[in-house]
């Protein structure tokens, strides 16, 4: 798939939306090839709506206790995404799984903060800890109905240090995976990318069928 134009990103958070700032700080700059389109949450109150509003980015709000059903809800932000027409969806910190209106709709991108197929699911720092692991990392995907299971398009690794608890490595591995976020962003809308199987690949590289 190719982005003609500045690619249009809708972005999903459900807290501090730390990776929807790295976002906006970039897209700052016309040559990155990306802008923030709006901002969805699952809740009100949150820091990533208040990032989004300093910006003067529209934002929405649909939360699943307010659905009688999880395929209504699935298909009601699926209809809010829809409405800004994105090239990209990013799922950033956003804490639900999204269902197939919105993922056979769009191309969404989620993080990790470990170095995917392992330690998939909330607890990926803490699980890799607990595993005894020397290295760990993060990863993007295009996201699927599955838990951390869809296509990997990047990974990037983090030591393991002997003093590290939950808590520093996780904001070890946050600093890399804004960084590793914006620049495939970027990277996506600026140079398109193709899909065959589970190989993701982005610009002139051969092979893969378009997305």
């Amino acid at each position: 798939m190719r982005v003609s134009k500045a690619g249009r990103l809708v972005v999903l958070v459900s807290g501090s939306g730390t990776n929807l700032q790295a976002l906006l700080d970039a897209s700052a700059d016309p040559s990155y090839g990306a802008r923030v389109v709006a901002v969805g949450a699952d809740r009100d109150g949150i820091e990533g709506l208040a990032r989004a509003e300093r910006a003067h980015i529209p934002t929405f709000v649909e939360k699943l206790g307010d659905y009688a059903t999880r395929a209504e809800w699935d298909a009601a932000i699926a209809a809010r995404i829809a409405e800004y027409e994105p090239d990209l969806v990013v799922s950033a910190g956003f804490m639900k799984i999204l269902g197939q209106p919105t993922l056979n709709a769009f191309p969404v991108l989620n993080t990790h903060p470990a170095l995917l197929p392992s330690f998939p699911g909330a607890h990926g720092v803490r699980d890799a800890l607990a595993h005894g692991v020397k290295v760990t990392g993060c990863t993007v995907i295009l996201a699927d109905e599955g838990v951390d299971s869809g296509p990997i398009i990047a990974q990037e690794a983090v030591p393991v240090l002997p003093d590290d608890d939950e808590t520093v490595l996780h904001e070890r591995i946050k600093t890399v995976e804004r960084r590793l976020l914006v620049d495939i962003v970027g990277r996506m809308v600026r140079e398109g990318w193709t899909v065959s199987g589970r190989i993701v690949r982005i610009g002139n590289e051969t092979g893969g069928e378009s997305t």
